[in-house]
């Protein structure tokens, strides 16, 4: 009789719902070439190389520190030397390990009384979780991700007004705050306000109505989303200024005088005429072809 190999599966071993990383086809995804390391390797968890929250940089950075020798350069300085992702790629990858428990930094105080940060390695988070040696300096202080500053572009420059009178200003604030009932999109800051005024200013001062400044400020706008609204209406003011109203002399703009009303001391009639004059012209016509 045969003897049975009990070191055999019975049957054939089908893959593990939970590990997405083995595939169910016959012949298909990854074989290994394995050989027996003797010198010159580490131990590394397959909780550590097949976390599903960690990233593959900081993975892979894992294995790094923990195959280096104790006392060796293990700062952000001395990693961003030897691999070429950087040093901010590299302090979000140490943070990954901190927060999952793969990576300590601690504070020291030296013989000499020098402050050393020094950075622990945890091969098994869970089992070498502690707290940190009582070493009588401040804890350190974790340094918050870089924040990404947006730098906000000038608004472009606008027509200047020759006059800056307060009703020609109070007429174009009003009508700068009443562009957002036309088009929602329209709101804008004090601060944009304060910077189309006088603008809308030199359109006012050039007979322009304040319903035409208006209608050329809102019509046709895209119907995409504004980015910047305060942008296109201060280009609008300068590229639609209209031209200077034309040149009016004083004695065409100036209405003709008009005469007080007085009784005429010849006929006792209301006539209108200049102070001087004390009859009207029909008496004074009358006296006139007297001989």
């Amino acid at each position: 009789m045969d003897t049975e190999n009990t070191s055999a599966p019975p049957r054939a071993q089908s893959a593990p719902a939970d590990n997405p990383t083995r595939t169910r086809r016959h012949g298909g995804g990854i074989t290994h070439d394995n050989t027996r390391h003797t010198t010159r390797f580490v131990v590394i968890g397959n909780h550590l190389v097949q976390h599903k929250e960690l990233s593959l940089l900081a993975i892979g950075l894992s294995c790094h520190l923990q195959s280096l020798p104790t006392g060796a350069g293990a700062d952000i300085k001395s990693l961003a030397a030897r691999f070429p992702e950087g040093p901010t790629r590299i302090a979000a990858a140490l943070r990954e390990l901190e927060a999952h428990g793969y990576l300590r930094r601690e504070r020291h105080r030296t013989q000499t009384g020098r402050i050393v940060t020094r950075t622990v390695s945890c091969n098994q988070p869970h089992a070498s979780r502690r707290e940190p040696v009582d070493t009588g300096c401040p804890p350190a202080k974790r340094t918050p991700p870089p924040q990404r500053r947006t730098v906000q572009k000038a608004l472009p420059a606008v027509p200047q007004p020759s006059s800056t009178a307060p009703a020609l200003l109070q007429t174009a604030i009003d009508l700068l705050a009443t562009l957002r009932r036309h088009d929602p999109r329209l709101l804008l800051s004090a601060t944009e306000t304060a910077h189309l005024v006088p603008g809308v200013a030199a359109w006012l001062e050039r007979d322009v109505a304040p319903g035409a400044v208006r209608h050329a400020l809102t019509i046709g706008l895209p119907d995409e989303p504004l980015r910047r609204p305060a942008a296109l209406l201060a280009h609008r003011l300068t590229d639609r200024l209209p031209p200077p109203p034309p040149f009016r002399t004083q004695s065409a703009a100036a209405p003709p005088p008009r005469h007080p009303l007085q009784n005429c001391e010849g006929c006792d009639r209301g006539f209108r005429a200049p102070e001087s004059e004390s009859h009207c012209r029909d008496c004074r016509a009358a006296v006139a072809s007297l001989p």
